[in-house]
């Protein structure tokens, strides 16, 4: 898939257009993705690239990425690998990948997950991101963030809206924190967007595991396999 150059838009109304780009150019992006996946079945080993994999982030940027994210990180508070996920709740590789970290962080107590919300399907998507980001200002964005992302595709912003109230969100606190943290929220989506595509990101979901961006990871063994990466390589510098 090749990205879009422009930034992201603060306001609703102009995601229309982002939007439709992107869904025209999603089957290729779908195509590249299915034969990651389709390779790790097939060879049955985890599709996570090493040897070819880009050079690490400056760890300048990396603490840049790191700092206030404006939201909990899951896992470990004094993590020596934090996993970084950029996505987007309709994105079906997201949702896929989704289960793996719960147990990964369970397993792994030096470990830690940082979820980066990246709307980039617009539309329902966006809604979904400010809506999960404001959940933040009752202290559940976890909750949030699990029950739209194990939710169905999202077509519609009710369908938001009911998995929020399934997980015990206030919806009418959320209602009034969207609207007075507007700035805040959509100033933050800014920012994510502007960190991947800093990283070169070109499609959900984009993994970065310490200060190495990982391609093909699937499944909690690919995850697990691409952390231990990490670790050795920074043990080796």
């Amino acid at each position: 898939m090749i990205w879009l150059k422009s930034k992201f838009p603060p306001a609703i109304a102009r995601n229309k257009v982002r939007g439709d780009i992107m869904k025209r150019r999603m089957p290729e992006h779908r195509r590249v993705l299915s034969l990651l996946l389709a390779q790790s079945l097939v060879l049955g080993f985890p599709a996570v690239v090493s040897a070819q994999s880009p050079p690490p982030i400056s760890y300048e940027m990396q603490k840049r990425i790191l700092a206030e994210p404006g939201a909990p990180t899951l896992g470990a508070a004094g993590a020596d690998v934090t996993v970084v996920e950029y996505f987007d709740y309709n994105c079906p590789f997201c949702k896929a990948l989704a289960p793996a970290f719960r147990p990964f962080v369970d397993k792994d107590h030096a470990a830690a997950v940082l979820y980066k919300e990246w709307p980039v399907f617009g539309g329902v998507s966006i809604y979904a991101a400010q809506s999960a980001l404001a959940a933040n200002y009752q202290a559940k964005y976890l909750q949030a963030h699990d029950a739209l992302m194990s939710a169905p595709r999202l077509a519609e912003n009710k369908q938001v809206e009911a998995a929020l109230r399934g997980a015990g969100i206030d919806m009418v606190q959320l209602q009034k924190d969207l609207i007075a943290h507007r700035a805040a929220i959509d100033n933050l989506l800014m920012r994510n967007d502007t960190e991947a595509h800093g990283l070169g990101l070109r499609g959900t979901p984009g993994v970065l595991v310490g200060r190495r961006l990982v391609s093909g990871i699937s499944d909690l063994a690919a995850l697990q396999s691409a952390v231990a990466v990490s670790r050795r390589r920074e043990t080796d510098r």
